[in-house]
């Protein structure tokens, strides 16, 4: 495998944590840890190290080292800004494609978060919330939306790794927020997913601005 395609399997991994909030702002991203994880070279590491550098989602410390970027309150706002206007126009996409398929696929990212959660595996939780959202751009098939969102990068804002126990009731509460998102697709009940898309991202904001 090419250097450029290592260093981009190292940028895939270390965005999804970043995103999927196992990795937090402040937190140190040491070279030669993800060198041995991802078994490539410390080249491809900092590579990607670069890319994400690039995206706003790490930065590189005065004194050396590379850190995942904290958010401050204006981006706390900001990106719930941009996810409603991007989330919640996808999903009214949805409604008008009514495909039974993206609903069931749906379903399935519903069920692998609530199996997730029961076994502990709270990182595999958090991807899969992630991966809910990044499911409703994708199934519109609009290829600029789709591509705006990624760029983005935009994360995951509530749901912290390092206290997961006493995080339970965020995760029963995303769960719920989830199904009941896809029960109203399901259903054609566009006011009921609009208010609980809405509900889910405000409660999500207030998580995050509350530890800043």
């Amino acid at each position: 495998m090419k250097e450029d395609s290592l260093a981009y399997k190292v940028y895939l991994e270390v965005r999804k944590k970043i995103l999927s909030n196992q990795l937090v702002g402040g937190a140190r991203l040491v070279e030669s840890n993800w060198a041995d994880k991802l078994s490539v070279s410390r080249v491809a590491v900092r590579e990607a190290f670069m890319r994400l550098a690039g995206e706003n989602l790490v930065e590189f410390g005065e004194k050396g080292g590379c850190f995942v970027k904290g958010m401050t309150i204006g981006d706390i706002q900001d990106i719930r800004e941009l996810r409603e206007l991007l989330e919640v126009g996808a999903l009214k996409i949805l409604f008008e494609k009514k495909n039974l398929a993206v609903i069931a696929e749906l379903e399935l990212i519903c069920d692998d978060f609530s199996d997730m959660v029961a076994k502990g595996y709270y990182g595999g939780a958090c991807e899969a919330d992630v991966r809910f959202h990044e499911k409703i751009i994708e199934s519109t098939e609009n290829q600029r939306l789709i591509v705006i969102y990624k760029n983005s990068n935009i994360p995951l804002f509530h749901m912290k790794l390092g206290a997961a126990m006493s995080h339970m009731e965020d995760y029963a509460d995303t769960d719920r927020e989830h199904r009941k998102i896809v029960e109203a697709l399901k259903e054609n009940n566009w006011k009921i997913a609009f208010d609980m898309l809405t509900k889910h991202l405000n409660r999500g904001a207030q998580a995050a601005l509350e530890l800043v």
